[in-house]
């Protein structure tokens, strides 16, 4: 039978209620003739409260940090065994209630399904899968369970991957399956050419192709994570992004096909904001020594430019749970001209020809607020502005260069 991977996230999993849900989906999948496996985040908000109950625990005894330094962090190898406690409460769950439906099912952890990563904590990489047991379950006729988000360091360490990691999870077993298609569920529709909740008029985009699928998650769109639209870039996996409970076919249902076969033009762009970032900058004789501290701190850069006298760059802090240890280990570095500002964020226009001048220079004029920076690429312009602009600036970027006008209007707007 064709193997198909469904990947449904935590509000999918929220609770029992919905969990049963999912559970009558995976069973309808089933028995429509297919071999299923299903991979799964932690339930709601439990990996928020499992990172705060860590840095709880962080705490001195006396609940005070001596000084005024920023308060210690937990371990980023003690976060990884805690974190990914989460994805195995919904994995089980999941399995028995598939059990309850008369199917025969089978839970995994990362690392009993083969996923090998590299060795760092709290942000792995996926470096290979060995998915053996899974697929003598399959074989067996049981649905398998995976927990998403988590694998096994080759030094047999536990490690997550990052913020939206269980997509990257079912991608990759996707991918190594030779399964026909990789399901990613959640609790809205598809790709949209903005966030719905900043700006009203965003567009549904029922296809969208690898190339600007991976731009828009890099730049922050949160339906599909950056690492598994590279996977399924690099395998060639049709990755379709529904909203949990929708059917395929059904009237009224939409859905986002990202592939290889769509072709790009200027009605798939779309505007993107990320929020929470760090502006770091220093002076270019501390740029080895700036890398030196991020490659130790892991400390992972968006864009970065060295000029003759600087180097600028701009850090996402969702995927750095350590930061306030982060930032004193910069400032304790003694880099040459070093600022570090929080409170920035960043504005991207993602699709075909957003490179040119003509649209750098559009987008730009219409700009209330003066970016701090801007990057230009040939899918994308991105600029870094305070998280106050943001809204606003991505709503006028929509509305004059997004995807309801046509090429000719979005260069004269």
């Amino acid at each position: 039978m064709p193997i198909v991977v469904q990947k449904y996230g935590g509000s999918s999993v929220a609770d029992i209620g919905k969990l049963r849900s999912v559970a009558d989906q995976v069973a309808r999948t089933r028995a429509a003739g297919n071999d299923v496996v299903v991979v799964v985040s932690a339930m709601g908000k439990t990996t928020d409260n499992l990172l705060g109950l860590a840095r709880e625990a962080a705490l001195p005894p006396d609940a005070s940090v001596a000084g005024g330094s920023a308060p210690p962090e937990p371990a980023k190898r003690e976060l990884d065994m805690l974190l990914s406690t989460g994805e195995r409460v919904s994995m089980s769950l999941l399995s028995i209630a598939i059990h309850a439906r008369g199917l025969d099912a089978v839970s995994f952890t990362g690392s009993q399904s083969g996923i090998i990563t590299n060795d760092r904590h709290f942000d792995a990489r996926i470096i290979e899968v060995r998915p053996h047991r899974i697929e003598d379950e399959l074989a067996r006729g049981r649905i398998v369970i995976v927990a998403g988000y988590q694998g096994m360091s080759y030094k047999r360490e536990i490690t997550t991957l990052g913020r939206g990691g269980s997509d990257t999870t079912a991608v990759a077993l996707a991918a190594a399956l030779g399964a026909e298609r990789c399901e990613i569920y959640s609790d809205v529709d598809g790709v949209y050419s903005a966030d719905p909740r900043i700006v009203p008029d965003a567009r549904h985009l029922p296809e969208l192709d690898y190339e600007t699928m991976q731009e828009m998650a890099e730049c922050g769109a949160k339906v599909l994570n950056a690492q598994a639209v590279e996977w399924a870039r690099r395998h060639k996996v049709a990755i379709i992004a529904r909203k949990t409970g929708d059917v395929a076919g059904r009237p009224g249902v939409r859905e986002t096909v990202v592939s290889n076969e769509t072709s790009a033009d200027g009605s798939r762009r779309a505007v993107v904001v990320q929020k929470n970032l760090a502006l770091v900058c220093a002076e270019r004789s501390a740029a080895a020594r700036l890398a030196a501290v991020a490659e130790r701190m892991s400390l992972p850069f968006g864009d970065l430019t060295l000029g003759p006298r600087e180097l600028v760059a701009w850090t996402p802090l969702l995927n750095v749970p350590n930061w306030g240890e982060v930032r004193a280990e910069l400032e304790a570095a003694s880099l040459n001209g070093l600022s570090v500002r929080e409170g920035h964020g960043l504005l991207s226009l993602v699709g075909v020809e957003v490179g040119l001048p003509s649209v750098v220079g559009a987008a730009l004029a219409c700009l209330d607020a003066t970016p701090e920076l801007v990057f230009s690429h040939p899918l994308r312009l991105s600029c870094v502005l305070p998280d106050a602009a943001l809204d606003a600036a991505a709503r006028v970027w929509h509305e004059r260069l997004g995807p309801c006008a046509g090429a000719a209007d979005r260069l004269t707007a």
